[in-house]
């Protein structure tokens, strides 16, 4: 059984830069959301999931291809999938996690071939969520959906 907690934040949050849009039934997904979270003292990203209403509506305001199967990170009114949003994504991270932003200099197919691996097989070595983390009201605020 999948339990799913949704939180609502006023619509024009969908308009601002820095989302994150991940797999809200992934376990590997959710645990880089937390990863994310803890890392990003600033608190430049916001997140959604891809199943979620807000996550389905982002992805069709910006154009995403619907066979993406990758982190999704929204920026300056592009959007950047595989590696590229994983390493864009760093650059904004406390600690050593911003030098990994200069692996955008590895040739994208490269950096995409690792990336596909993991996302390809996530399911069967992270598995599935049945339930999601119930975040604090500060960390709730972050969440578009």
């Amino acid at each position: 059984m999948n339990i799913t907690i949704l939180f609502r934040c006023h619509k024009e949050d969908t308009t601002v830069n820095n989302i994150i849009l991940f797999d809200g039934e992934c376990n590997f997904c959710n645990r880089s959301v937390q990863f994310i979270i803890k890392r990003d003292k600033r608190a430049i990203y916001k997140f959604a999931s891809i199943q979620s209403d807000t996550g389905q509506e982002l992805l069709n305001k910006h154009h995403v291809p619907t066979n993406i199967d990758s982190l999704i990170l929204i920026e300056n009114l592009s959007y950047y999938t595989k590696s590229s949003a994983a390493l864009k994504i760093c650059r904004h991270l406390n600690g050593g996690w911003k030098l990994l932003y200069g692996l955008l200099l590895v040739p994208k197919p490269l950096r995409d071939y690792a990336y596909s691996i993991i996302a390809r097989n996530r399911y069967k070595w992270f598995g599935k969520k049945d339930a999601c983390m119930l975040p604090s009201p500060e960390i709730r605020k972050r969440f578009l959906n």
